[in-house]
């Protein structure tokens, strides 16, 4: 189960959207998208946060339903719009999105918009630290869905997503430390990590990661792969030689295919595996929740993938 904004995405295929004729028209946000990656690699998957009584809300909803997601516990907040993220793609490196949220009903979250029957029947409740930064309703809510977890026994995952346009840094690195905390499975990139203040390499980050809590923690590092600790073993993840054509679902594939593999009770070694497939073969396709794989799209992958373990 995910909690937390989802958005409707207008995207152009090529150019400046000054430019644009048509768009390609989808959905954004962090727990939205990895709902709709787990749900195509054959796992079940919840969706819940809120979102605004018109056009661009429905598109949200019809969009996760159409992928199997359920919405069942959605809000609809009948005085606030959906938020909107408008993209331009010219190519990997020259791509901009600009987010339209001020007083979207997504930054209205808040802790009563949380079904506790749900989370406590979930398999697993995916966070993100870009949820939490919002607004201060959403910080708790966030908070809030996760001491509601882990009372019930539901591992809590954790996105750090940190987004620097959406608060100070100094905030940033508080709040989430304190998310940190309360979760058992964490995803951070390099330059996430070290805003909590640690240093180092990406192994270095991982140890200093699980000391504050968590079972696994992986620590991902773009094109050099990630490195993941679960249960006190280290796993060197190196990343799938493929043609990039665009980053921009890769770190929610990632841990789409993590969050499937975990529910489906698979070992921590397939588990990485699987989330580094899934993050090269989103890269190969245009577009942010519609580039996510399907089980039979990682078979296409290279086979000389290996996958290196040791102590940590």
């Amino acid at each position: 189960m995910t909690f937390g904004e989802a958005l409707a995405s207008f995207r152009t295929s090529t150019g400046k959207l000054r430019h644009a004729t048509t768009v390609d028209v989808g959905i954004a946000g962090t727990e939205a998208t990895v709902a709709v990656g787990v749900s195509r690699l054959g796992s079940r998957a919840a969706w819940t946060g809120r979102i605004g009584a018109d056009e661009p809300g429905a598109l949200v909803l019809t969009r996760l339903r159409e992928e199997g997601v359920d919405t069942s516990a959605a809000v609809t907040d009948a005085h606030s719009p959906t938020g909107l993220v408008l993209r331009d793609f010219r190519s990997r490196d020259a791509n901009r999105s600009a987010f339209y949220r001020t007083g979207s009903a997504g930054t209205r979250i808040a802790p009563e918009d949380l079904r506790e029957d749900l989370i406590a029947g979930a398999g697993v409740l995916h966070l993100s630290g870009s949820t939490a930064a919002l607004s201060e309703t959403a910080d708790d809510a966030a908070f809030a869905a996760a001491e509601i977890a882990g009372e019930a026994n539901v591992p809590v995952s954790l996105s750090l997503d940190h987004r620097p346009a959406l608060w100070h840094p100094e905030d940033a690195r508080d709040t989430l430390l304190d998310l940190v905390s309360h979760a058992d499975v964490v995803f951070a990139r390099t330059d996430e990590a070290r805003l909590l203040g640690f240093d180092g390499d990406a192994d270095s980050l991982v140890a200093e990661l699980a000391r504050l809590g968590p079972d696994d923690v992986i620590v991902t590092q773009g094109p050099r792969g990630a490195v993941a600790e679960s249960l006190g073993v280290r796993y060197d993840v190196p990343s799938y030689p493929v043609h990039e054509i665009d980053p921009d679902a890769a770190d929610e594939a990632f841990v789409a295919g993590y969050l499937a593999d975990l529910v489906a009770g698979e070992p921590a070694d397939r588990r990485v595996r699987t989330a580094a497939a899934c993050r090269a073969a989103a890269m190969t396709v245009p577009g942010g929740a519609d580039s996510l794989p399907e089980r039979a799209d990682l078979v296409d992958l290279p086979r000389q993938h290996r996958l290196a373990r040791q102590s940590p």
